[in-house]
């Protein structure tokens, strides 16, 4: 290669127009056909990379494998290369939280056609719109015939379980609920109408990153004794008509038409079969994490 085109690629790939290596490399190796089992998917195996089959594989990928952090509830440093998610949402029938979710769901889409930018978000739920937080959430950015979408399979309680336009101020229904899209200067806010209100759940800016990005962020989230995801328990999946999340005892349903039902989980034994039976999660066979569970349901 040329010196000048070396430099030439190497500009372009900074700034999202080609790929870089480390992503076709991950979508040649990528085991698709054990993804697409893994999401029950019933479409072709090699569907077009267009915005219907996005959708499609946006809800099964969200229904199949949940959001979890039993890892960082354990201190447990979380890995966001590429084979250690693989591996530990395939192989092992886990779920993960937004570097594993946005990690393996980019990956997979890369491997089907698409073209997948990867972004970083600050998270503002529960912020004030003044505050300024760290670029702690991964989500995608991904380009459809229909035009681009943003695509976050990787957000708990709040995931988006469909493609949302880069439009602002549209109002957007997925089968979860209504999201939208606010431009501010260079950021994009996105909020999400919960009990009849928009709320912030982030703000980001379409800016291209890649994996190595987010490996400080994951090792603190997963690790650091102030980290929410290391000092509770935190679960959710999506149905075809309903959301569960789990915040260390409070198990809520949140259902279509609107209703609620939540209900504190009474002892060890309900806490353990709610990871296992509703959020398919395996816990046998793993003492350490049996016994934070019981921990969890004494506090």
């Amino acid at each position: 290669m040329a010196r000048r085109d070396m430099f030439d690629d190497a500009a372009a790939e900074a700034r999202g127009i080609i790929a870089p290596s480390s992503s076709i490399a991950a979508a040649m190796s990528f085991p698709l056909d054990a993804y697409l089992a893994r999401i029950a998917w019933t479409g072709s195996d090699r569907p077009a990379p267009d915005a219907g089959t996005l959708d499609a594989l946006i809800l099964a990928h969200t229904i199949a494998i949940p959001f979890e952090n039993l890892d960082p509830l354990r201190s447990r440093p979380v890995p966001v290369d590429a084979a250690s998610v693989t591996d530990k949402l395939l192989s092992q029938g886990r779920g993960g939280y937004c570097f594993e979710h946005g990690r393996l769901f980019a990956d997979a889409l890369q491997a089907l056609g698409f073209t997948v930018t990867e972004l970083a978000a600050r998270v503002m739920w529960n912020q004030p719109e003044d505050a300024l937080t760290p670029q702690s959430h991964m989500l995608l950015d991904v380009t459809t015939p229909q035009g681009p979408r943003l695509v976050d399979v990787g957000f708990g309680g709040l995931t988006v379980t469909a493609g949302l336009h880069w439009e602002d101020r549209l109002e957007q229904r997925t089968p979860h609920g209504a999201y939208r899209l606010l431009q501010r200067d260079d950021y994009w806010w996105l909020q999400s109408l919960v009990a009849g209100e928009w709320k912030n759940l982030y703000r980001v800016r379409r800016l291209p990153m890649h994996g190595c990005d987010y490996e400080a962020s994951s090792y603190f989230l997963s690790t650091h004794p102030q980290s929410i995801f290391t000092g509770n328990l935190m679960l959710a999946r999506a149905g075809a008509d309903r959301r569960w999340t789990l915040f260390n005892r409070e198990l809520s349903e949140y259902r279509a038409d609107g209703s609620v039902a939540r209900r504190t989980l009474p002892d060890a034994e309900a806490l353990i079969a709610a990871v296992q039976d509703l959020f398919g999660l395996p816990v046998a066979d793993q003492p350490d994490l049996l016994a934070r569970l019981r921990a969890l349901a004494t506090d």
